[in-house]
């Protein structure tokens, strides 16, 4: 009788992993043909835009670019620079110091020649203590806000943003980040493009800035990575961004903006209460929590997604950093789905819960078990003897064959709409990367993901530390080169 069930579940469990393994080859040929659509349309629709018009136009929506900032002494004057020279004709910076223990507040007030004001903060949403909200005597500098708060977290940060924001178009990013000079108006089109269907948020690509050259606040030499784990995020990125995101733009679904560049409609945020600062997946669970706010009360809306690479960031190349990472990224998917779960398999929720939710649950959070759980069945079968070679040899070539025609074309992508990387030996790097990725680097993936779950249950939170060695200019770098090779 045991025997009988043992063998039934060995059988059941087959079918299961076998079905789970056609389901992720369908679903990415899928995504694949859904990208390529899209990103045909999103050029053919901008191959003669002139974003110069916006710029000027009187309808262009104001933006309030909310940077929240922790222990940023050595990079925040030029990035605070870099925000203020932005082409765009109605816009605010909001930097918010979030508790920082080092200069940063203080670089700032010498820099941009700071007092602080007697405005009064009006906390619309809940946030941790403002001690004082400042800004500059210089008219050079009109457009600068900097609040100085207790330190709360990125999403309590952003939250004391968006009560002293002033414009009716958020953007949220990291302050590290290098944006392109015409980001804002690039990423601001789809709002003034709206007609039967509300446009509450548009993400935008990030690129890796990594060996990249800056100067004045602009990336003038793209590099890939020369590390293997920074060049393997190149590939990542570009799946992620110009396939994945693109896709499930075509269809509706995207739930999640990068939390280091996403433009947000101010009513629908306040609607909704701001970030909810208890995760650390605070940009997953803000795009669900509105889309299910519209989805409820019936309201036709749109998530939408520019692909042009206007944002830049720096990526860890430490394993045990790019692990906690990681490992913060499946905690706040984790908490964002269990939030939201009344949205999953539920047909009152359309697309996002009867196709982006299930799609999330099962491949994205569940994925590393699901992987660890398929090892454990194949050692299973070999000790009992029940082992087909030909089967499970097939199915991991096909498996790793589709990895690589999904990774190749998210390159192809790239090259044939922005062409970043023009060195061919960077391409050469690249297609390398590809090929060793799916055995050496995914299992490491693999292992993070399933730690998060593990962290996750035992109630470990927290972001971890990143360390950044900071953009470079074109001198730095060879003078840098220079030391190392005489060294």
């Amino acid at each position: 009788m045991y025997n009988f069930l043992f063998y039934l579940l060995i059988d059941v469990f087959g079918v299961i992993f076998m079905i789970l393994s056609f389901s992720v080859v369908t679903l990415y040929l899928l995504i694949m043909i859904l990208s390529a659509l899209e990103m045909r349309d999103f050029r053919r629709k901008n191959r003669f835009a002139d974003y110069q018009d916006i710029i000027t136009s009187p309808i262009a929506p104001g933006v309030s670019i909310l940077a929240p900032a922790f222990n940023e002494e050595s990079n925040i004057v030029q990035n605070v620079k870099s925000l203020l020279a932005l082409h765009y004709g109605k816009f605010e910076v909001v930097i918010i110091n979030d508790g920082s223990k080092d200069q940063t507040l203080n670089r700032l007030i010498e820099a941009f020649e700071l007092k602080k004001t007697s405005f009064f903060y009006q906390s619309q949403i809940e946030t941790a203590p403002v001690r004082g909200i400042y800004r500059s005597e210089n008219k050079s500098f009109r457009r600068l806000w900097v609040i100085d708060k207790e330190n709360g977290g990125k999403a309590d940060a952003l939250n004391a943003g968006i009560n002293i924001s002033t414009m009716e178009i958020l953007a949220c990013i990291d302050v590290d980040c290098i944006l392109a000079s015409d980001s804002i108006t690039r990423m601001v089109r789809p709002f003034m493009e709206e007609t039967n269907k509300k446009v509450v948020a548009v993400g935008g690509a990030i690129g890796i800035a990594n060996n990249c050259d800056v100067k004045d606040g602009t990336v003038t030499k793209y590099r890939v990575p020369k590390s293997r784990i920074g060049k393997f995020q190149v590939v990542e990125y570009c799946r992620a961004f110009l396939m994945g995101r693109m896709a499930w733009s075509r269809i509706n679904g995207l739930m999640l903006i990068s939390g280091a560049f996403g433009f947000f409609k101010k009513d629908l945020v306040m609607a909704v209460g701001g970030y909810f600062p208890k995760t650390v997946g605070e940009d997953m669970e803000l795009v669900v929590r509105l889309r299910r706010y519209l989805e409820e009360r019936d309201i036709p809306y749109r998530v939408a997604f520019v692909p042009d690479p206007l944002c830049w960031t720096e990526v860890p190349e430490d394993e045990e950093v790019l692990g906690r990472q990681r490992n913060r990224w499946m905690r706040g998917t984790i908490e964002t789905l269990q939030l939201h779960n009344k949205v999953g398999y539920n047909s009152r929720f359309r697309v996002l819960g009867l196709v982006s939710y299930p799609f999330w649950s099962i491949f994205e959070k569940m994925g590393p078990i699901l992987e660890i759980s398929g090892l454990i069945y194949t050692l299973i079968l070999l000790l009992i003897g029940d082992f087909s070679a030909v089967y499970f040899f097939s199915l991991i070539l096909m498996i790793y064959f589709l990895s690589l025609l999904v990774s190749a074309f998210s390159i192809l992508y790239e090259q044939i709409a922005y062409n970043n990387y023009k060195d061919k030996n960077d391409l050469r790097s690249l297609i390398r990367t590809i090929l060793l990725e799916p055995l050496f680097i995914h299992p490491k993936v693999v292992f993070w993901g399933l730690k998060g779950h593990i962290d996750f249950i035992a109630g470990r939170g927290g972001w971890g530390k990143m360390i950044r060695a900071g953009f470079k200019t074109a001198e730095e770098r060879k003078n840098l080169d220079t030391q190392s090779t005489t060294s």
